[in-house]
C-alpha cells in the first residue's frame, strides 16, 4: 500500500477500503477522490476508484484511472488485471488482451489472469489459444466451475462436443446448482444427438431455476428431434408462459405442430413468430407452404411476389424445398438454395481433406436417408440395391429414420452389404464412419426436404458426393459434386442454374421398382365415393402443389366436360374444405370434387383404375405420384415448366414412350385434357400405348436402370482416380441385362 503519505490519508484510505468491501460505492468513491485530490500520484487510489467505476458501469472511466495508476506504478499485476477487465467491457479487445498479457509476464501464478485472457481470446474468435489460457487457468486452480464452464463453451465452439460436456459435468460436481452449465451441457449433448441424456440435462438446469425459458425451449428442440411432438409441444408452452416474446419458440412450436398435422394450430404459432419477428430467418416461406399444404390461398399472387422479392434481395426468406414448391424459375431455386445451405449447412473442413485413395476394383457406395421403411423414395429404390453388381460396387446404407421393422425396412436392409443405423449419431460423428469405412461415393437421397442430414456432407463424407432423387433441384452446396439428371429434366441451357455438375443418364432419372404390388382387388366406384358414369380426372399429389392458378384450369376443364369430376388426394381435412370454398367462389358444384383418404400402397395403386386421367401440376410436378399412375395403367397429363421440379413428369412420359401427353402452355393443357375427355377413342388409344409400353420401355426396366446408374458411379469414380475435378457427364444406355 502506498507508505509515503501523512496517517490521516492512510487511515481515510483504510476507510474507503472497508466501505468498499461493504458495497457502499458511493461513499468510497468520494474517499477515493478526496485522497487523490491531497495525493494526485497516490495509485492505489487512482486504481481502487477505477475498480469502483467499473463496479458502476462508468468502464471508460475506469480503464482511464488505473492506466494513470500503471503510470505511476508500472510493476503491479493487479492494475493490469482489472485494466484488462474495463476494456473487456468496452469491447477493445486486443488492448484487453496486451493488458492481460501484462498481467501474467508479471505474475504467472494469477490463475485469474489466465482465465480473463481466454475470455478476451474465445471473443475475438480464437478458440484453440482461449482452450490453451484455460487450460493454464485451470492448472493453477482446480476449484472453479466457472473456468470449466467457459472452457467448455470454446470447446463447443470449436465442434469438439465430447470436450465440452467433460467439461460442463466438471463444472456441476463443483457447483451442483450452475443452470448454464446444466443448460450447455445439454446443447453439447444435443449436438452428439445424445438426445435423452440432453433432456436430462435441461430437466437440471429447469430445477435449478424454474423460469429457464432456453431450457424449455431446447428441452422442446430434442424432444421434436426424437420425434416425440407431444412432449415437445408442451415443453414450447412451457417456454412461452416464461417468455411469450421469443420468436424461434413459436417458430418450433409451429414446426411441430405441423408434424403433427394440426396445421391450423401451427399456422397460428408461425404467425406469432412472424408478428414478433417479421425478418425471422426463413420463417416467410415456412408461412407460406403451411398455408399451401391447407389450401389457404388469400393473397396468394402478393405473398408469392414478396418471397420472390425477398430471395432476389439475398434475404433469408425460405427454405429452397419451398421455393421449387411455388416459383418455376431455376435461377431464383439456386439463389434460394444457396442462401439455405450457406447458413443451415455451410461447408465444415474440421475433419480435414480426405486422402487420396488407392484404385479398388470394387466402388463402395454409401446411400444415405430417413426413408429406408415404407416411403415413396424406398417405393421407387428397393429393386435398385437388391439389382446392384456386388461384383463391382459395395453397398452401406446409413440410416437416420426411424426403425419401424416394415416391409420395406426389412427388404433394403437385406439389399445392403451393411447397414447402419445413424439416427444418434451427430453429423461429424456420420462423416468421420463414413470415411473410416471407405465410402467412394457418397449419395444422399434427401436434398432439402423433411428430416434431411445435410451436416453429414458438410464435412465431406467421401470423395465424390451426390444429389440423387430425394430433391428435385439444386441443393446449392459447394461440398455436392453431382446432381443425377436426364436431358429433360436439365436442359444443357439450364446447367448454370444447378451448383452441381450434372450426371445425364439415358431415358429417365427416376428409378423404379417392377416388384410394386397392385392390389388385385377391384375397386367400384361407389366404394371411394365417385359417380359411376362421370369422367373421372384426378391428382393424387400433395395438396400444397395446388396453386391458384392450377386450380382455375381445372375448374375450366371441368366445366367444359359435362358432369366430369376431380379426384383429390386428402391430406387433411382443412384442405379439402378450403377446396371446396374455393370451387364455390368459382362457380363450381362443390359436389365434382372427391377426396381421396390415405391408403395401403397396393390398394392405392389398384384404385387408380377408377380414374380416365390424371392432371398434373405445375410448377411442382407429379414424382413419385406420376410413377403410381403410370404402373397402375392411368394416363398422365402434364405441362412442363423451367426447372427440375416442373419437368419430371415429362421426363417419365418421354422414358415411357408417351410425349404425347406433355404439353407446353396452360393453354395447350387444358385443351387436351379436353379434348381426351370428350374423344374415348383417343384416351383408349393412350391407354393401350401405355399398357404396351409398360414392361418394354425404360422408365420400368429397373435392370437397365441399374445399368445406368452403375456406368455413372464409375464414371465420377474414374474421373476422382485420375485427379480430375467433377464434370457434366453424359451417359448412353448400357447394355440391358435382364
Amino acid at each position: 500500500m502506498w507508505n509515503q503519505v501523512p496517517v490521516n490519508l492512510q487511515e481515510q484510505f483504510a476507510q474507503a477500503i472497508s466501505l468498499h468491501q461493504q458495497g457502499k460505492l458511493q461513499e468510497a468513491r468520494t474517499i477515493y477522490e478526496s485522497i487523490i485530490k491531497v495525493s494526485p500520484k497516490h495509485f492505489d487510489a487512482l486504481h481502487l476508484l477505477g475498480v469502483v467505476s467499473a463496479q458502476s458501469g462508468n468502464h471508460q472511466l475506469a480503464a482511464d484511472l488505473i492506466g494513470k495508476a500503471i503510470a505511476i506504478n508500472p510493476g503491479n499485476a493487479g492494475f493490469y488485471l482489472n485494466r484488462g477487465n474495463a476494456l473487456q467491457a468496452l469491447q477493445q479487445l486486443e488492448p484487453a488482451l496486451a493488458s492481460f498479457d501484462k498481467a501474467i509476464k508479471l505474475q504467472p501464478t494469477s490463475a485469474v489472469a489466465h482465465f480473463n485472457r481466454g475470455n478476451v481470446l474465445q471473443a475475438l474468435g480464437r478458440y484453440e489459444t482461449a482452450v490453451s489460457s484455460y487450460d493454464q487457468a485451470i492448472n493453477l486452480r482446480q476449484d472453479s466451475a466457472e473456468f470449466y464452464y467457459n472452457r467448455g463453451n470454446a470447446f463447443q465452439l470449436l465442434n469438439k462436443h465430447e470436450a465440452a460436456v467433460a467439461d460442463y459435468q466438471r463444472a456441476v460436481r463443483i457447483k451442483p446448482d450452475f443452470v448454464g452449465a446444466h443448460f450447455n451441457c445439454g446443447n453439447a449433448l444435443q449436438s452428439l444427438r445424445r438426445l435423452n441424456d440432453a433432456i436430462a440435462c435441461y430437466d437440471r438446469a429447469i430445477a435449478a431455476q424454474p423460469d429457464c425459458t432456453d431450457a424449455y425451449s431446447n428441452r422442446g428442440n430434442a424432444f421434436y428431434a426424437l420425434n416425440q411432438m407431444d412432449a415437445a409441444v408442451a415443453s414450447y408452452d412451457q417456454a412461452i408462459r416464461c417468455n411469450p416474446t421469443l420468436p424461434e419458440v413459436h417458430h418450433n412450436r409451429g414446426m411441430a405442430l405441423q408434424t403433427m398435422q394440426r396445421l391450423d394450430d401451427a399456422l397460428i404459432s408461425l404467425d406469432n413468430a412472424f408478428h414478433l419477428k417479421p425478418d425471422h430467418p426463413f420463417l416467410f416461406g415456412l408461412i407460406l407452404h403451411t398455408r399451401m399444404r391447407i389450401c389457404m390461398w388469400d393473397g396468394f399472387e402478393a405473398r408469392l411476389a414478396d418471397l420472390r422479392s425477398r430471395i432476389e434481395r439475398n434475404l433469408r426468406a425460405s427454405s429452397s424445398f419451398v421455393v421449387l414448391t411455388l416459383l418455376d424459375i431455376a435461377e431464383l431455386q439456386r439463389k434460394s438454395a444457396e442462401i439455405w445451405m450457406a447458413d443451415k449447412h455451410p461447408a465444415n473442413d474440421v475433419l480435414g481433406p480426405i486422402p487420396k485413395r488407392a484404385h479398388s476394383p470394387k466402388v463402395r457406395i454409401g446411400y444415405y436417408s430417413a426413408d429406408f421403411h415404407n416411403h415413396a423414395t424406398t417405393w421407387l429404390m428397393a429393386e435398385l440395391f437388391e439389382r446392384h453388381d456386388r461384383s463391382r460396387f459395395e453397398l452401406i446404407g446409413f440410416s437416420f429414420g426411424p426403425d419401424r421393422q416394415d416391409e420395406m425396412r426389412q427388404r433394403v436392409c437385406a439389399a445392403f452389404d451393411q447397414f447402419i443405423d445413424v439416427r444418434m449419431k451427430s453429423d461429424q460423428e456420420v462423416a468421420r464412419l463414413s470415411r473410416s469405412l471407405g465410402i467412394d461415393i457418397a449419395v444422399d437421397l434427401k436434398g432439402d426436404t423433411q428430416d434431411n442430414r445435410m451436416g453429414i456432407f458438410s464435412y465431406r463424407a467421401a470423395p465424390v458426393q451426390v444429389s440423387y432423387l430425394g430433391y428435385p433441384g439444386t441443393v446449392g452446396a459447394p461440398y455436392m459434386d453431382y446432381l443425377i439428371a436426364d436431358r429433360t429434366l436439365v436442359p444443357e441451357h439450364s446447367q448454370q442454374h444447378y451448383s452441381e455438375k450434372i450426371v445425364y443418364l439415358p431415358g429417365s432419372y427416376q428409378v423404379n421398382d417392377r416388384k410394386r404390388r397392385i392390389s388385385e382387388r377391384i375397386y367400384t366406384r361407389a366404394e371411394v365415393g365417385l359417380p359411376e358414369q362421370s369422367f373421372v380426372f384426378c391428382c393424387f399429389n400433395n395438396n400444397y402443389k395446388i396453386t391458384p392458378v392450377m386450380f382455375d384450369s381445372w375448374v375450366r376443364i371441368l366445366n367444359a366436360v359435362p358432369g366430369s369430376v376431380l379426384w383429390l388426394f386428402e391430406d387433411n381435412a382443412i384442405a379439402a374444405t378450403n377446396l371446396r370454398k374455393e370451387a364455390e367462389q368459382r362457380g363450381l358444384d362443390t359436389k365434382r370434387l372427391v377426396f381421396a383418404k390415405r391408403m395401403e400402397l397396393s390398394e392405392h395403386l389398384a384404385r387408380h383404375r377408377l380414374a380416365d386421367l390424371f392432371l398434373d401440376t405445375l410448377p411442382c410436378n407429379a414424382h413419385t405420384t406420376a410413377s403410381d399412375a403410370l404402373w397402375a395403367g392411368l394416363p398422365v397429363l402434364t405441362q412442363a415448366g423451367e426447372s427440375f421440379a416442373a419437368r419430371v413428369a415429362a421426363s417419365l412420359l418421354n422414358a415411357i414412350g408417351l410425349p404425347e401427353l406433355i404439353t407446353e402452355t396452360q393453354e395447350q393443357y387444358e385443351s387436351l385434357a379436353i379434348e381426351l375427355a370428350l374423344n374415348s377413342v383417343k384416351l383408349r388409344a393412350l391407354k393401350e400405348k401405355l399398357q404396351q409400353n409398360r414392361l418394354t420401355a425404360p422408365l420400368f426396366n429397373t435392370d437397365l436402370y441399374t445399368r445406368n446408374l452403375e456406368a455413372a458411379y464409375s464414371a465420377m469414380y474414374e474421373r476422382y482416380q485420375a485427379g480430375l475435378p467433377p464434370e457434366h457427364i453424359y451417359l448412353s444406355d448400357q447394355k440391358d441385362q435382364k
